[in-house]
């Protein structure tokens, strides 16, 4: 058993999420835990920090190139956990998913071209596209209540454009916490082929399903869909590794791999962090067990979320984790609009969530809640929300 009810002091840390508290309330007093950036409020498994400070002791910190250990392990995990076979060739390293979503971006589309996302979806796929000078095509989910489908209709008549080159797909998806089924997923799949539209698939939380669930490797969808996409995987999510900057982007065509290399060598980033691949390495062969217990703890957050609000606040549509660990939560029915929530939840509730709004238009109303942290850190929130709202 691990440890999963430690709640480490990160303030004075450097954590972005803390230092972003504070800035938007500087009088939150301690022991407030926002609820905000995706990464989590648990110590590390234990092997990971054990084995990174051997391998310190024995190495040298120079430039490194992907070791045979980091693509070994990547492959057997993915066979493993996904059941997805792939090649050590086919695996590209990136410091991040988000810089490898602009690479690949560059890599399979030019300026002006138009690069689909499905809203609401996470903020960084607008950002990347509008960044790299690309044309920003957003198609709401169409919200069905306590679930979210795609609108294939209008799915179809993006794709079919011509200047239509790609699509950042999130699998599982955030911010709704929807894990596609393999119907869904195929649906997608067959547009974009049709209309070569490559797929970039954010795969980054692929190892956090919920039990009842199962998840699909796009790639897995056809006999070689791999050829017509790249999966972006990392430790950092599954792990809490977001500040080693280590992933793996998967990709099958040879032809868009070199293109991949050529927009990272752009901007001269030819290695990743070398203790990045040895702690992804660890968490891939010695961690799976604290992942899994990690996994039971979130999912029962959740089942511990959604009874508190179905009692107090019946009126706020919870939507079901499937997959990741942010939950997303319908607040309009009570009638303010993005910024006066945004107040009510930073003055009055002390709840440092990330706002519905930025994950587009179609979230505004809305929050998105990480509970990847120890069940008192939600109860203690909940409280002071039911505690603000009576007053």
């Amino acid at each position: 058993m691990y440890d999963f009810t430690t709640c480490p002091d990160r303030r004075n840390t450097s954590s972005y999420k803390y230092m972003d508290m504070l800035k938007m309330n500087p009088q939150v007093p301690e022991g407030i835990i926002p609820l905000s950036v995706a990464d989590m409020e648990f110590k590390n498994a234990p092997e990971i920090a054990e084995g990174v400070y051997e391998y310190m002791k024995n190495s040298v910190l120079g430039y490194t190139a992907p070791t045979e250990g980091f693509l070994q392990a990547v492959t057997d995990w993915m066979k493993k956990r996904h059941n997805y076979e792939i090649k050590k060739e086919w695996i590209a390293v990136s410091d991040g998913v988000v810089p490898a979503l602009s690479d690949l971006v560059r890599a399979t589309s030019d300026e002006g071209d138009g690069v689909i996302i499905l809203s609401p979806v996470y903020h960084p796929f607008k950002q990347t596209i509008e960044e790299n000078n690309r044309k920003v095509v957003e198609i709401d989910l169409i919200n069905k209540g306590r679930t979210y489908e795609i609108d294939y209709d209008n799915l179809e008549k993006a794709a079919s454009d011509e200047k239509t080159k790609t699509i950042i797909f999130c699998n599982p998806h955030n911010p709704i916490g929807h894990v596609w089924t393999k119907t869904e997923l195929k649906k997608v799949y067959d547009i974009c082929v049709k209309n070569n539209v490559f797929i970039i698939d954010d795969e980054i939380h692929n190892d956090l399903i919920m039990p009842g669930y199962e998840h699909t490797v796009m790639a897995k969808i056809a006999p070689d869909a791999g050829m017509h996409m790249a999966v972006c995987t990392a430790p950092s999510k599954s792990f809490n590794l977001a500040g080693m900057q280590t992933s793996a982007i998967i990709i099958e065509n040879r032809d868009i791999r070199r293109l991949y290399y050529k927009s990272r060598g752009r901007d001269h980033r030819y290695s990743v962090n070398v203790l990045g691949m040895e702690a992804c390495r660890i968490a891939y062969t010695k961690c799976e067990k604290w992942l899994d217990e990690c996994i039971d703890v979130i999912h029962e957050n959740a089942v511990y979320f959604e009874e508190f609000m179905k009692k107090h606040f019946p009126e706020i549509v919870v939507y079901p984790l499937e997959g990741t660990y942010l939950l997303w939560c319908d607040f309009r029915p009570w009638g303010m609009d993005e910024k006066q929530l945004e107040e009510f939840m930073t003055k009055e509730a002390l709840l440092f969530v990330d706002e519905g709004y930025i994950f587009g238009d179609s979230g505004k109303g809305f929050e998105r809640f990480n509970l990847a942290c120890p069940e008192f850190v939600i109860e203690d929130s909940l409280n002071r929300l039911l505690n603000a709202k009576k007053h």
